[in-house]
């Protein structure tokens, strides 16, 4: 019996250190990582540049009461400015994000002005603009959104100096004003990565815009003394401008990984 029982405690301890060995010839096998989270809330800011159509429908009106002297005749012209902005963005419901931001623009986008009466023309530029307004979009792609903007928008447009047909100083100038209206608009925004680099946090976007204000009367004014010619000119404003703006989002960290 005794010698059975030794041949047992034998077995057993050879069976157990075989175990052993085959636990520790085992490969340890990593975690499989997270896979990658975009989110888009948080701040960010912008700036960028493009350029701009601009368009004016234009009539020529008796100073003194007010009456319509010509047809309405539309007027145009083109430029450039440079924008900045900031805004803050909500993701909900998975693909969609909705936000608000504020930007200006400033340049110079002409248009022309003419009164055909006198003989007349000159150049009103939009010198610069400011906008606050809402924008939705619905993700392409974890790290690409398109959307569609509208708001308030505001402008100042520069002083026009008139020349005659032939070129020369006419003599006579409308003044500077500002101007309020309201845009819509939409573009895409997507994140930097270019021939596979990474750059968290930083973002493209290329925006189209339709801003349009409301209409205003502006006399024509004698140079240096500034007493009316007796012709006014009453114009509204239409602006189709295409920016693109490089975007820094603070919130954006890149894929989330897992840790153990």
């Amino acid at each position: 019996m005794k010698k059975i029982l030794l041949a047992l405690t034998a077995v057993a301890a050879m069976t157990g250190s075989a175990s052993a060995a085959d636990l520790a010839a085992r490969p340890y096998v990593k975690a499989p990582m997270a896979a990658p989270v975009a989110n888009w809330t948080g701040f960010y800011i912008f700036g960028g540049g493009g350029g701009g159509l601009s368009n004016s429908d234009q009539q020529i009106r008796d100073t003194a009461t007010g009456t319509p002297l010509t047809i309405t005749q539309r007027q145009g012209g083109s430029g450039w400015f440079g924008t900045v902005g900031l805004g803050y963005d909500w993701q909900f419901s998975g693909t969609w994000v909705a936000g608000v931001f504020a930007d200006g623009q400033f340049g110079s986008i002409r248009s022309t002005v003419q009164d055909p009466l006198f003989g007349i023309t000159g150049n009103q530029k939009l010198e610069d603009s400011w906008a606050a307004g809402v924008r939705l979009g619905w993700l392409v792609a974890p790290n690409v959104l398109s959307y569609v903007n509208g708001g308030y928008s505001g402008a100042h447009f520069g002083s026009t100096s008139f020349m005659t047909l032939a070129g020369a100083p006419a003599g006579a100038h409308l003044n500077g004003y500002n101007r309020n209206g309201w845009f819509v608009g939409g573009g895409v925004e997507n994140n930097l990565n270019i021939f596979g680099i990474q750059s968290p946090g930083w973002f493209m976007k290329t925006e189209y815009r339709s801003a349009f204000y409301n209409a205003k009367t502006q006399d024509e004014l004698i140079d240096g003394t500034n007493l009316p010619t007796g012709n006014s000119i009453r114009a509204n404003s239409w602006n189709q401008t295409i920016s693109t703006s490089l975007v820094y989002r603070f919130n954006w960290t890149g894929p989330v990984v897992a840790k153990y």
